[in-house]
């Protein structure tokens, strides 16, 4: 060993150890490994995913010296419950993509060595996202977007199985039934009275009735999710909601890309690499790709004048200032 070298380790020991934690998360367990300020390997522990385990992570943590920042994969995720409480508790946490295959070839997969290189990534200085707070309205928006996608595709699932009936009931059902929209065939079919289950066409009956009251109650929970919706992304992002052509659900998707924390991005430019609008040179800068996103369908139809995220309100914190201006990526 060089005396350079010498002297930087002579250094770092007597100076008290700066440790980097990253954690490799799933969802009963999550596993931590812990560098110093020179990237030396100091300890690995396992911890559950609850409120007490991530006290006991914490206190691990800081009992091996000053802890400068956390690497957490799947903060959108397995993730969101350990860094919501790491945010809560002061501490910097940064979002940490998965190892590519390439490096996990060379290295090999298991979980604390994930863990290493989460922590490796902070030190690199690659991971530079910020996770999604998940703490206020735009979070209530995402949980709610979720039971309504769900609730859309049933009662798709239940107007197909309706019609598919339909075509196969016998005649004097098929008949008074065909040519309806999925509205009218489920208020007519819910009102057949299918009577002891002893012919094909008391069969028939009851299953269309039951399949028009499935469809009736998620039309009804729909209606619902609507409502609150509309409500929540008014309240959230009033100058987004008054374009043309926003309404709940294309509202609803932007507003979940940016977070509950939308100061996280840096610009428009980073804004739209969320979305999918960026465009990705690929072969040599001869084609262009853009990324696929469920933001990426729902873009303002007008020219925008200024920044949605301007009208941000809600949450008690300021709205982003982008450093080109407000139309200008």
């Amino acid at each position: 060993m060089s005396r350079r070298e010498t002297a930087i380790t002579t250094i770092a020991q007597l100076e008290p150890p700066r440790v980097t934690i990253g954690v490799d998360t799933h969802g009963d367990l999550h596993v931590a490994c812990a560098l110093d300020q020179l990237g030396r390997h100091l300890a690995t522990t396992r911890v559950a995913t609850t409120p007490r385990g991530y006290r006991a992570l914490l206190a691990w943590a800081q009992s091996l010296g000053e802890v400068v920042a956390w690497g957490v994969e799947g903060t959108g995720c397995y993730g969101a419950a350990l860094a919501r409480f790491l945010n809560g508790q002061g501490q910097l946490v940064w979002e940490v993509n998965r190892p590519d295959r390439q490096a996990r070839r060379h290295q090999g997969k298991s979980d604390p060595i994930d863990a290493q290189a989460a922590a490796r990534a902070v030190q690199a200085g690659q991971a530079t996202a910020i996770p999604k707070a998940a703490d206020s309205i735009v979070e209530m928006v995402r949980c709610l977007r979720v039971a309504r996608t769900s609730a859309a595709k049933a009662r798709t699932q239940a107007a197909n199985a309706l019609r598919a009936l339909v075509v196969t009931a016998p005649a004097e059902l098929r008949e008074p039934l065909r040519g309806r929209s999925a509205t009218q065939l489920a208020s007519t079919a819910a009102r057949l009275r299918p009577g002891p289950i002893a012919t094909t066409t008391a069969a028939t009956k009851l299953a269309l009735r039951l399949l028009a009251e499935r469809y009736q109650a998620l039309d009804a929970e729909l209606a619902r999710l609507d409502a609150e919706l509309d409500r929540l992304t008014t309240k959230a992002a009033p100058r987004l909601r008054q374009l043309c052509g926003i309404g709940p659900e294309i509202a609803g998707a932007l507003l979940v890309a940016a977070g509950d924390n939308p100061q996280r991005l840096h610009s428009e430019a980073a804004f739209s690499m969320l979305c999918g609008a960026s465009p990705i040179p690929a072969s040599s800068g001869k084609t262009v790709r853009h990324r696929l996103n469920e933001a990426g369908t729902a873009r303002p139809t007008p020219p925008c004048t200024g920044s949605w995220l301007c009208g941000w309100v809600g949450t008690n914190r300021p709205a982003p200032t982008w450093p080109h201006g407000p139309d200008k990526g």
